[in-house]
């Protein structure tokens, strides 16, 4: 077997729960879960997200609008897009969801490509799909992955997943949005350069060039968020990385930029449903 075994966090006082595992081999991550009322913050993935809505309504932003998905429906999500998660209604929801990482696909669309499959890690031309095939395609290679059944099924129904995909993908060029303004293409820069370090508006506005007034309306132009829900996304991402490391949740929180160990759990809930020391463990497999 090549997977951790699940460690989530225990059933909460609403009913919520969260199962995840993850392949050591690939670092495929995989989740089921479910959820009353609010579920996560707006947060994104360096992964492509691909899943299925198993049970009640599940709401969520992405693409700066409110997608709503009903059992059935398959929920596409790009490396970088911002979504959040709740529920409108009382019974809550459940959906499986795959956390399939960028070059572990680049890899294997190579592969297809000389198969005459397709060619490039996958973008999609919309959040929310009906079809019943690439849903049903995700829900058994999510079986085969959490379930740990072992790397030749694993590997099966990955590529019978990517297949499936290439009917949903676009090319970068039909995705992607305009070029920033320079001056926020300047502030994300330093965002990303200085994450660590705790850099108050004015400073990011003198390293745009422009005021700090003009640069946070720009920055929420462009990003639909201002730059300090960026910077708390950045540090999440990069926590998310070291900690399946194997790095302890008060390394990696003097590392990224949060100001202790319960600032960044507080963060990490919030964003992804279980606390940095669970996720170390599911990544891992080494108690605290």
């Amino acid at each position: 077997m090549t997977r951790a075994p699940s460690r989530g966090d225990t059933p909460d006082r609403r009913g919520d729960w969260v199962s995840v595992r993850r392949d050591a081999d690939t670092g495929i991550e995989s989740i089921r879960a479910h959820f009353k009322g609010h579920a996560y913050d707006p947060h994104d993935h360096d992964d492509v997200l691909v899943g299925v809505t198993e049970q009640g309504v599940q709401e969520f932003r992405c693409r700066r609008r409110v997608n709503t998905s009903t059992p059935g429906r398959a929920i596409l999500i790009e490396p970088g897009e911002v979504h959040d998660g709740h529920s409108p209604r009382d019974d809550g929801f459940t959906y499986t969801m795959l956390y399939l990482p960028v070059p572990l696909l680049a890899a294997r669309l190579d592969g297809l490509r000389e198969a005459g499959g397709a060619a490039t890690v996958p973008g999609f031309r919309t959040t929310l799909c009906d079809d019943a095939g690439l849903a049903g395609t995700i829900r058994t290679a999510f079986l085969a992955i959490h379930g740990g059944e072992g790397r030749l099924a694993r590997d099966l129904h990955l590529d019978r997943l990517l297949l499936r995909l290439s009917g949903h993908a676009v090319a970068a060029s039909e995705r992607r949005g305009g070029v920033p303004a320079p001056a926020v293409a300047r502030a994300r820069d330093a965002l990303h350069a200085r994450m660590a370090e705790d850099v108050g508006l004015d400073a990011l506005a003198a390293v745009a060039g422009t005021d700090r007034f003009r640069l946070n309306r720009l920055f929420r132009e462009t990003y639909g968020q201002s730059p300090h829900a960026y910077l708390v996304r950045l540090r999440l991402k990069a926590a998310r990385r070291l900690l399946a490391a194997g790095e302890t949740p008060a390394a990696v929180a003097a590392e990224v930029g949060f100001a202790d160990q319960s600032h960044l759990g507080r963060w990490f809930r919030r964003a992804y449903g279980l606390t940095p020391a669970a996720y170390r463990r599911i990544c891992t497999n080494v108690p605290d």
